[in-house]
């Protein structure tokens, strides 16, 4: 069986969108593979920025033949006298058959005329030229090129295309390029074409030899080209940054690393400015002492083999020495004036264009974080409302800057660093002054679901109420992510609200911190264009149960049948729900539990049905005197239980009174092996329905074990 080799090559993709789009290349073509019966063995990719790849080994030479049975006309019209008519002719035409080779089937409509027809199967080679092209076409890119033709378009022009199956080419094209079996070496370091002798590991083979490496290759060189530069300094080492690691692994095909030095007085800026301006502006690794100190050099990832007369070194060092110039002046220049003076600068920086300035959004964000406040100290968490009123105030200050102008990636850092070092107020206690500059300056975070929360309560106060109010105020205008589109950042935001309040352990519950959040617009000029507040509780309070969802299950490992039971019970409170979901983790090997959730879905069923039928249960169970003794047994059962259960479940015990629930299998199963609920007797039945709707509430308390799914659980 061949092996399939499809290599797109063009002008350099830009870093952030190779990995998307080589996965997603991946996947179609593992679809394709499947859908056209012509999987084999393992798909993999290799992408560079000159190229994205796919690799599929032992595909089938050919599909194999089908045999379908096609559906004609009913006997009635197709025979009459037992003569075919011409509706059957013109089937068996159709179908490429004699018509005396017409079947007769019987379908739930009746009787009707079949015929067996045999596809046949195409080769992999047709397959692979008529479908490969769409498949490249319909890669998304979050920008795409416009060139030769306005009908033509992708990330960047393609210059070449590789087609093979084993040594020989597939006839495909794609914009106007045709596929061969020649590729392209490293831009500078070979000869530039490479002859490709078939698809498999002489393909990588091949590019190696031509100075372009795969992804783990490149990322394994630039590690030891790290480690290697870092070693000429005693004590030193590069600080690990994957982020930053994955970016020039996207920006290089044969890469190596070069060091290089800065003036030492340089240090005397923050570390985080520093740190800044070598990794998002000129993608340099920082290096760091034994202290964990910046040290004053740094480390350059090269698309090339050496730079053995320094002209890079020496270009790459004037380059930081200008940046770190600029910033040395922006920070100096911006120390004129203080934090407090720019808080009223804010009136003419535009928050968002109908919800008015940042000056509008900070006194918003006062307000909502005093009420989350006052939650907090309810419950006895320790929380000063002062630092965080005054970190709120002058929270977004430092947009005004000159420094975050420059390099808007630190905003909020740099609040908290002029906050730090310049002179708020005289009246504040040092230990205060700190706490402010420190929720600034946590404020933004957790920026990624890898991130950390803010560092204190008030910084994590702060950066709720931040987050709350810019989704209310999107949510309200109707601008709710859809697909893969949240100009926003919104579910960023909200996943961030969702980490804080569960790894801080915080009593707020979603609906009531949006709803106050909401609160904040109120009699501003943008409420006329909000839409209904029905229409703004529905749409956040879908939103957040699908960030918990992910919470639970994306962050937390919880398994997906785990996570839609217990947001089933409750989706509002997000430490209540994260405690409810290992307690019923813990239990799930117990086979009590496969029985009460198959017995969940058979008491929804009931009363689903039940209510289609319009049958009403009564309001409550009474012990009738022609009740079965199951019944009787089952409701006993719940009043001598029911109490436990709740008491402890009060207590957050979810453990326990899940433990204390499986004991209800015993009469559950005698109930539904004696007990028929849907009896003529309209009385006895609606009594048993209120039984069973009494049930259901117990079990569905901490969660709805309805939703458990009981194959694969041991």
């Amino acid at each position: 069986m061949p092996d399939l080799l499809l290599e797109l090559g063009c002008e350099e993709i830009p870093a952030r969108m190779i990995d998307a789009a080589s996965a997603e290349l991946r996947e179609r073509v593992v679809a394709l593979l499947n859908r056209e019966r012509l999987a084999g063995g393992e798909v993999t990719s290799f992408d560079t920025p000159r190229r994205l790849s796919v690799l599929a080994s032992n595909v089938a030479t050919a599909q194999a033949d089908v045999v379908e049975q096609l559906t004609g006309p009913s006997v009635n019209v197709a025979y009459k006298d037992g003569q075919p008519t011409p509706a059957a002719h013109a089937f068996a035409k159709k179908a490429g058959v004699d018509v005396s080779q017409l079947d007769k089937i019987t379908t739930p409509k009746g009787e009707y005329i079949a015929a067996k027809v045999t596809k046949k199967g195409r080769t992999a080679a047709e397959v692979f030229a008529d479908h490969l092209p769409k498949e490249l076409a319909t890669i998304y890119w979050p920008k795409n090129m416009y060139w030769r033709k306005p009908s033509e378009r992708f990330v960047r022009p393609v210059r070449w295309l590789v087609a093979m199956l084993d040594d020989q080419t597939i006839p495909l094209e794609f914009d106007g390029i045709r596929a061969g079996n020649n590729s392209r070496g490293h831009r500078i370091l070979s000869d530039d074409s490479v002859a490709i002798p078939r698809a498999g590991s002489a393909y990588v083979d091949a590019l190696r030899a031509a100075k372009v490496l795969g992804r783990a290759e490149r990322e394994q060189q630039i590690r030891k080209a790290l480690d290697s530069a870092t070693r000429t300094i005693p004590g030193a080492r590069w600080r690990e940054d994957k982020p930053l690691l994955d970016t020039v692994v996207n920006l290089t095909e044969f890469p190596s690393a070069i060091l290089g030095s800065f003036d030492p007085q340089f240090l005397a800026l923050p570390e985080e400015v520093l740190v800044t301006v070598m990794r998002d502006h000129q993608k340099y690794f920082a290096i760091e002492d034994t202290h964990g100190k910046l040290a004053p050099h740094f480390l350059a990832v090269l698309n090339t083999e050496s730079d053995p007369q320094s002209l890079i070194r020496h270009g790459n060092e004037r380059v930081l020495r200008a940046r770190f110039n600029d910033a040395r002046f922006f920070w100096e220049t911006d120390q004129k004036k203080s934090l407090l003076e720019r808080h009223e600068l804010l009136r003419h920086v535009t928050f968002q264009k109908d919800l008015g300035s940042y000056y509008d959004k900070t006194q918003r964000v006062q307000r909502l974080c005093s009420w989350l406040s006052e939650i907090l100290k309810q419950h006895e968490i320790p929380v000063r409302p002062g630092v965080i009123h005054k970190a709120a105030c002058l929270s977004k200050t430092d947009l005004t800057t000159e420094l975050v102008k420059e390099f808007t990636e630190l905003q909020g850092v740099v609040g908290g660093l002029y906050a730090r070092v310049q002179q708020l107020d005289p009246s504040l206690p040092e230990a205060t002054r700190l706490a402010i500059a420190d929720a600034i300056y946590d404020h933004y975070k957790p920026e990624s679901t890898d991130d950390d929360v803010p560092r204190s309560m008030e910084g994590a106060v702060l950066s709720i109420g931040d987050k709350a109010d810019t989704i209310a105020g999107m949510f309200a205008l109707g601008l709710v992510p859809s697909g893969s589109k949240d100009p926003f950042a919104l579910r960023r935001q909200a996943n961030g609200i969702v980490k804080i309040v569960a790894e801080k352990k915080l009593p707020l519950r979603l609906t009531e911190m949006m709803r106050d959040a909401h609160a904040g617009y109120r009699g501003s000029e943008a409420e006329r264009k909000f839409v209904s507040d029905e229409q703004f509780s529905q749409s956040i309070s879908a939103f957040f149960r699908e960030r918990l969802e992910f919470y639970l299950r994306d962050l937390r490992g919880y398994s997906y049948d785990v996570v839609k039971a217990v947001l089933g019970a409750n989706a509002d409170d997000v430490v209540d729900a994260l405690e409810r979901a290992e307690a019923v983790k813990q239990v799930l090997h117990m086979p009590e539990f496969q029985a009460i959730g198959a017995a969940c879905k058979r008491i929804r069923n009931i009363l689903r049905q039940a209510a289609e039928k319009r049958i009403e249960p009564t309001a409550k169970f009474e012990y009738l005197p022609d009740a079965a003794h199951e019944e009787k047994m089952l409701m006993a059962y719940l009043e001598q239980t029911g109490s436990r259960i709740e008491a402890h479940r009060r207590k957050k015990e979810y453990f326990d009174a899940l433990t204390l629930l499986a004991t209800s299998r015993e009469p559950v199963d005698a109930f539904f092996d004696k007990v028929m609920v849907m009896v003529d007797d309209a009385k006895i039945r609606a009594n048993r329905l209120a039984l069973l709707r009494t049930l259901l509430h117990e079990f569905s308390t901490i969660a709805d074990f309805s939703e458990i799914v009981a194959e694969g659980k041991s």
